[in-house]
């Protein structure tokens, strides 16, 4: 296999064979985000990631059972081309159980519903997105490139596309004054799309990005690590009416909060109660992510 670069890929996904379809992203401009700056985006000719793939077979034989195609935002690759790669990934590996990629709701919204039920249909059975927010303020502070209703609209048409949903909230990615409208939009926006799976992050300000050239400047409030605990409890209370799990699955995170909406929600938010007793000095630094 042939990779360009650092390549990305979620916790969930450490057991993926990981072949980069696209190198980098085609939006690349997040404020807070430093993952593809060095690369310039490209799709991969079909005929190269099929190579990679042919690789794969010969040094791991008919033991993958998930693959992941990397980078940013696969999924604005032509419908025809993904699925021409999918289906020649399962007739390689027969015992392959899941394809996954990443696609942000910029780049859903561009296939229609019919398009995402082939891509499900070649074997597409997970979609990560990360929408990092729900509310429209916030969505523009971060330069995300979509707004609420788009992220709902995508989401809810990937759930009716037979493909799970992982979506990605980023605590604290709106800094203390957008805060409360930051878990409460957020939350209300997930309860449309009634994702698979909910995973947590919590921003930190990375050198090089606007966010963090703003956190400098004093213009940009980082949360403590009790507000950013505070703002997860507000998110999770106002969560209702979905069938998602729920995870903090990255080291980002202040406090490890998992369960299964709706059942383990007063479970998650007794985590957080307890967590909110213990003093901030227990956590790690919100601007470098050290103790």
């Amino acid at each position: 296999m042939r990779y360009e670069g650092m390549v990305y890929r979620p916790p969930s996904e450490a057991n993926s064979l990981i072949i980069q379809a696209t190198v980098g992203c085609p939006h690349n401009k997040c404020n807070f985000c430093m993952m593809y700056k060095g690369k310039k985006f490209k799709i991969r000719p079909v005929d190269e990631i099929k190579e990679d793939l042919d690789m794969a077979k010969v040094y791991y034989g008919d033991g993958v059972r998930t693959v992941f195609f990397a980078d940013g935002n696969t999924i604005i690759m032509k419908t025809k081309d993904l699925a021409e790669i999918f289906n020649y990934t399962n007739k390689l590996f027969p015992h392959l159980e899941r394809i996954t990629l990443y696609g942000s709701a910029r780049f859903i919204v561009l296939k229609t519903l019919e398009e995402l039920k082939q891509l499900r249909a070649a074997g597409l059975k997970r979609l990560h997105s990360g929408m990092e927010s729900g509310d429209d303020e916030v969505l523009k502070l971060i330069n995300k490139g979509a707004t609420s209703q788009q992220i709902i609209e995508a989401g809810k048409m990937v759930k009716e596309a037979g493909i799970e949903l992982s979506e990605y909230i980023m605590v604290g990615v709106g800094g203390q004054s957008l805060s409360h409208n930051h878990a409460i939009n957020s939350a209300r926006a997930l309860n449309r799309i009634n994702a698979d799976f909910i995973r947590l992050r919590t921003f930190m300000p990375f050198p090089g990005t606007i966010l963090h050239e703003l956190y400098k400047k004093g213009q940009f409030k980082l949360l403590s690590p009790h507000q950013a605990l505070c703002e997860t409890r507000l998110f999770i209370e106002n969560l209702d009416g979905i069938d998602s799990y729920l995870f903090s699955d990255h080291a980002s995170n202040y406090w490890n909060v998992n369960g299964k909406l709706p059942g383990d929600k007063e479970a998650m938010l007794r985590q957080i109660d307890y967590a909110l007793t213990l003093d901030e000095s227990n956590f790690r630094s919100p601007e470098t992510g050290q103790l």
